[in-house]
């Protein structure tokens, strides 16, 4: 049997409703978009110090943060950023400009809340003080209506971060999916959850 593809993975992925994050953008871009994005930022990753494409600097430094918030590092596996999730939302963004202006919109968005609130840029502000800002845009349905431009943006956001990091080869691994394997016999179901489940074969 031969091994799967990384797209056939995705396809996968794509359909399980624990990838909803996938689902969006394969619908609007497909998942050869995809693809083609998880590849571009392996190879940034691999080579020299990424310049973006399409942020600004300033928007880097908050793309690399907030992107670390929405996925941090942990015992299981690296952040988005080792994952290369910021280089992978940079190639869309550059590639499919209409997909632009939501996101360098909300960083603007970010920006001017954390000004307003805390007298400094988002990436400035401080742990506490970030934390706050997005624990008001997290949930879109619970967003006070001023926040609703702020939520609408960091929904739209972690779609394209989670699609990043669920499609590289680090976020795949820390999913420990193992794919269709080969089975010389089947046993049949373990006899634990034949029992949880009141039945037997017999």
């Amino acid at each position: 049997m031969s091994e799967m593809t990384r797209r056939e993975a995705l396809a996968v992925m794509a359909s399980l409703p624990l990838f909803a994050a996938l689902r969006p953008l394969a619908d609007r871009l497909g998942l050869e978009a995809i693809e083609t994005a998880s590849r571009a930022a392996e190879e940034a990753l691999a080579g020299p110090p990424y310049t973006p494409k399409f942020f600004t600097p300033q928007e880097w430094r908050t793309v690399r943060l907030l992107a670390d918030l929405v996925i941090p590092r942990d015992a299981r596996s690296g952040s988005a950023t080792d994952a290369g999730a910021p280089e992978f939302m940079d190639y869309i963004l550059s590639e499919y400009p209409d997909q632009q202006l939501g996101i360098r919109g909300g960083l603007a968005w970010l920006d001017a809340e954390s000004e307003r609130r805390y007298g400094t840029r988002f990436v400035e502000s401080g742990g506490p003080s970030q934390r706050a800002v997005l624990d008001d845009i997290a949930w879109p349905g619970r967003a006070r209506p001023e926040m609703k431009p702020g939520a609408a943006f960091f929904s739209r956001f972690r779609d394209l971060i989670a699609a990043g990091f669920w499609s590289s080869p680090m976020g795949i691994a820390d999913l420990q999916y193992m794919g269709n394997t080969g089975m010389a016999e089947f046993p049949g179901c373990p006899p634990e959850a034949l029992r949880k489940l009141g039945v037997s074969y017999g």
